[in-house]
């Protein structure tokens, strides 16, 4: 009776004030109707079958737990179910501090795959890289273990050991990890100096991270002076993202008009679009954004809106392509969801869903071995200049043009020496020099 009544009400929606009519559903409307109950019938079926008849009796919580994991996991990668405490520790995690290894991580395949590894963390101090698989967690395989699952079995005590089984490209065998647990302190910006170009280094979008930002550029200006700041380098490589909010206002810190995002779900008329308000932070100068195949979600948000509106140069390599939106809904004490419920689209129209958004410039990573960079240097004879010639006249240098030639010999220098560790870096420094070249000539 009630199952008929629940038909009933499904059927037939009154509408209008005046004149109620009745909507008559279709036939096929209504088969849809009877086969979502008879479907919901048969796992109430199946589930009193398993709880009565299994041959060791069983966690019923942990069943209904296991099939809404099942439910949502069929639906996509990021959709998930979070019980009370995963729900209590990923509000920690977006306050900026937590307990765990400092990996973002997504399934593919069965298995667990790291989308980027967090800056001065556990997982990034043993070597841990975006890209890499892990197949074991401490010896046991990690097939068959949905995304939560997996880590919850990451997540342990402080100052524990776990041993990770990683899969690598290029890496001819598997090979173990060791990682000790730790309480993940995040420090979503870290601002410095190159010379005369400000360096932000985002690593996370939490709820410090717009206005660790605008500390980090306020600090810069005051160390090399309102007209002393060259440009700047927004690095985003291996950030994997975080809360929308944070990345719609770190963009709109850099652009004075324009889209920023938009996100479009199921239905098409609750479309949203964001726009950037009045006030670039950094006063118009030239910006270099470094991105990687471990900038993900709101990173993309971020370096797709400043691409679009030409208001800087995307470097690096092609991101890790996740254009969707989640919501998280909460179901009273029982936890959480986390529903994959729109797309978010560039400025420019585009879905980066899969596919991940182009560099202007592609530069791969690399390192070059200081010893392999001597050994290149000694290779090459020093070419004679005119200085070196008997009797050559000497350059009469006033003190400040002798001080301005050692200054930029000094930033050639270091420039030089950051290739060997940072050669994406170092590019975007010899890019920003010229655009400041360019400008000034322009003027």
């Amino acid at each position: 009776m009630m199952r008929k009544t629940m038909l009933a009400l499904v059927a037939g929606v009154a509408l209008g004030a005046m004149v109620p009519q009745i909507v008559t559903p279709t036939a096929a409307e209504e088969n849809a109707t009877r086969d979502t109950y008879e479907y919901l019938d048969l796992f109430g079926d199946i589930f009193e079958r398993i709880r009565v008849a299994y041959v060791e009796p069983v966690d019923e919580k942990k069943l209904i737990e296991a099939a809404i994991n099942g439910m949502l996991a069929s639906l996509d990668p990021h959709s998930a179910y979070l019980p009370p405490q995963n729900f209590k520790d990923m509000r920690e995690q977006t306050k900026g501090e937590f307990g765990g290894l400092g990996i973002e991580v997504t399934m593919e395949g069965g298995f667990v795959k790291v989308v980027a590894p967090i800056d001065d963390t556990p997982a990034a101090k043993a070597g841990m890289k975006a890209g890499d698989f892990i197949t074991h967690i401490d010896g046991e395989s990690v097939l068959g273990l949905t995304l939560s699952e997996a880590v919850d079995k990451m997540r342990g005590e402080v100052g524990t050991e776990i041993v990770l089984t990683i899969s690598r490209e290029g890496a001819e065998d598997p090979f173990d990890v060791t990682i000790e647990r730790a309480v993940i302190k995040i420090q979503a910006v870290r601002a410095r100096t190159e010379g005369d170009v400000g360096i932000l280094r985002i690593t996370t979008f939490n709820e410090h991270t717009y206005d660790n930002l605008a500390t980090g550029i306020d600090k810069i200006k005051a160390e090399l002076g309102e007209g002393g700041v060259q440009g700047y380098v927004v690095d985003l490589r291996n950030n994997p993202g975080g809360l929308l909010t944070q990345a719609i206002r770190v963009a709109d810190a850099f652009l004075e008009s324009g889209e920023i995002v938009s996100t479009r779900g199921r239905n098409l008329e609750e479309a949203d679009r964001v726009n950037a308000k009045p006030g670039d932070l950094t006063d118009g100068k030239p910006i270099v954004v470094l991105v990687n195949g471990g900038s993900a979600s709101a990173s993309e948000i971020v370096a797709g809106a400043l691409q679009d509106q030409r208001r800087a140069i995307l470097l690096g390599a092609k991101t890790f392509g996740k254009g969707s939106v989640q919501t998280v809904m909460r179901l009273g004490d029982k936890g959480a969801m986390k529903l994959t419920t729109a797309r978010y689209y560039t400025p420019s129209g585009r879905s980066i869903q899969a596919l991940g958004i182009e560099p202007d410039i592609l530069v791969e990573e690399r390192k070059i071995p200081e010893a392999e960079a001597d050994k290149a240097a000694e290779a090459v004879p020093r070419m004679r200049s005119e200085a070196d010639l008997r009797g050559s006249l000497q350059n009469e240098l006033s003190d400040d043009e002798r001080r301005q030639l050692e200054e930029e010999r000094a930033r050639h220098e270091a420039t030089a020496k950051l290739r060997q560790e940072d050669f994406q870096l170092a590019y975007a420094l010899d890019l920003l020099a010229g655009l400041s070249i360019y400008d000034h000539k322009g003027n």
